[in-house]
């Protein structure tokens, strides 16, 4: 499973949500046009079997699961790959562990150098983040949009957004040089399939 070039990064909400629940969301927002998901959960019960249900239903749609901070969990459940935060391992380990194929992407924040690093060093994608306000990350240092623009003139990899992304201003990122937009509450604070295509249609005059 290869990562997409573009389009809507969907990172999961599970939280006091049935397994049920989490991933009837996630097929919906699959149906809309999610690219990739990730399983984000920072208060876990049932992880494994939550990530094992959720990869079955991504690949149904062909579509690459990430796992969240845990390389661990990635690896326990044949996940595609595994997404890291600051201190969440590093891009050798991740490789060593997940091996040649799997999907390795790296948040950056707003730092264009570490970016530039982290793609020399084998990551797949890198993330930007927050650019908006975000209720999921309201600690989260704000990053700019300016960035985004400077990582695109340097860095092969797909470049991700995150924080407070929504249809209204996704577009903004996009033309900057986002390649995929990071959205929690902006799908799953509504119903996710009409949520994930409004996002999918700011990528229908972006080239691919």
């Amino acid at each position: 499973m290869k990562f997409p070039h573009h389009g809507l990064y969907a990172i999961t909400q599970p939280e006091n949500k049935t397994i049920a629940q989490v991933v009837k969301d996630v097929e919906a927002a699959l149906r809309g046009g999610a690219t990739v998901i990730q399983y984000r959960d920072k208060n876990p019960l049932d992880a494994k079997q939550l990530a094992g249900q959720l990869l079955k239903i991504c690949h149904a749609y062909d579509a690459p699961l990430l796992v969240n901070d845990s390389i661990e969990l990635a690896l326990a459940v044949c996940a595609d790959g595994v997404h890291l935060g600051r201190d969440d391992g590093d891009i050798s380990e991740a490789r060593r562990l997940l091996g040649p194929n799997a999907i390795i992407g790296v948040s950056c924040y707003n730092d264009v150098e570490k970016a530039r690093t982290m793609s020399q060093a084998g990551a797949d994608y890198v993330a930007f983040g927050r650019f908006f306000p975000s209720g999921s990350k309201p600690l989260a240092a704000p990053a700019d949009i300016v960035s985004l623009a400077r990582a695109k003139q340097s860095i092969t990899v797909p470049i991700v957004a995150i924080g407070g992304i929504l249809p209204e201003n996704g577009g903004t990122l996009l033309a900057a040089g986002a390649d995929l937009l990071a959205v929690i509450g902006g799908v799953f604070d509504h119903e996710p399939e009409a949520a994930a295509r409004a996002y999918q249609a700011l990528f229908t005059h972006q080239p691919e």
